[in-house]
């Protein structure tokens, strides 16, 4: 591709090597017609009698010799302790011997993906997808956040008063933030309750299944673990009620309900653990602002800046 300001396109260095090789022209009077030095003319004349209208088309940067090139032999050992171990620039180069920025440019001209964007498991590059349409899928997940004791936890006093809240007897228990989030428009419906049982997360599913439904969403099949609540009858029944069917991921698999994973790694971040809060109870009044502001204002990187709300075709009225 011609740079942006270049003076000749390959059209326009065609027109001059007419000008000069068919035409006849001096090849003072061509750099003066077309605005380009006396040398420039000369090369796409001279380009144009060896190899034609062809020899006007741009030609790759790449040198012809690249005598400091990394040895192949190196560049084979690169790439088979990057797929042997699954380790990056910095501990590879230590191994062979070469620096990072050269060990980035040969996993890069072996079209190996960054560690970030490969399954740990596997080393084989993660496979992404999203939905046709909203309700299609539902990513259902709980995390278990530890409750912050009258006064502060860790963020306020350090972490020996946060040991302390793992105390079963004595502590102050865990939230069990239950979401079900829509794998098409990442609206997510988040619930703190008080357990993971069966009867919870059947309830659960329920009230999701009716939230959705005032969002315009009516849900088809919902994605979750192998958690002992998610295959127990309680689960099926509920599902059969509400018309839904259940998936659940692979065992050891957690990547596969990685929409939901990764909410929760943002509600952690966002609003968990944004400020020290002082109690429980203020924390857990933050957080229905927090989810407004994550539906409805807050713009998503993984569908390309929109918010999951306008993300949803068929979401009834304009929230403000």
């Amino acid at each position: 591709m011609s740079h942006r300001n270049a003076p000749l396109t390959p059209t326009g260095r065609l027109r001059l090597a007419r000008c000069v090789v068919d035409d006849g022209w001096p090849l003072r009077r061509a750099a003066e017609r077309f605005q380009v030095s006396h040398t420039t003319a000369a090369r796409w004349a001279d380009r144009y009698r060896r190899l034609g209208e062809a020899g006007m088309q741009d030609r790759s940067s790449r040198p012809h010799h690249q005598p400091r090139r990394t040895p192949a032999e190196v560049e084979e050992q690169v790439v088979r302790l990057r797929r042997e171990h699954r380790i990056g620039p910095v501990r590879l180069a230590a191994r062979c011997g070469i620096a990072a920025s050269t060990v980035h440019r040969v996993l890069v001209r072996h079209g190996l993906p960054a560690l970030a964007a490969c399954d740990r498991a596997t080393g084989e590059p993660v496979r992404r997808y999203e939905r046709a349409r909203p309700g299609e899928l539902v990513h259902i997940d709980v995390k278990k956040l530890g409750r912050i004791p009258d006064g502060g936890g860790h963020k306020v006093f350090g972490r020996a008063v946060g040991r302390a809240n793992q105390d079963r007897r004595n502590g102050t228990g865990y939230a069990y933030l239950h979401t079900a989030l829509d794998d098409h428009s990442r609206l997510a419906h988040t619930e703190h309750l008080p357990d993971e049982k069966a009867a919870t997360c059947a309830g659960f599913l329920q009230r999701a299944a009716a939230w959705s439904a005032t969002q315009g969403i009516t849900i088809e099949r919902v994605l979750t673990d192998n958690a002992w609540a998610y295959t127990r009858n309680t689960w099926r029944g509920t599902c059969r009620l509400l018309g839904i069917q259940p998936r659940w991921t692979r065992p050891w698999r957690p990547q596969t309900n990685g929409k939901a994973e990764r909410f929760h790694r943002t509600l952690l971040e966002e609003w968990a653990y944004i400020r020290p809060y002082t109690s429980e109870a203020q924390r857990q009044a933050a957080f229905p602002d927090w989810l407004d502001w994550y539906n409805y204002h807050r713009p998503h990187t993984g569908i390309s800046g929109q918010t999951p709300a306008s993300h949803v075709t068929n979401l009834p009225g304009q929230h403000t």
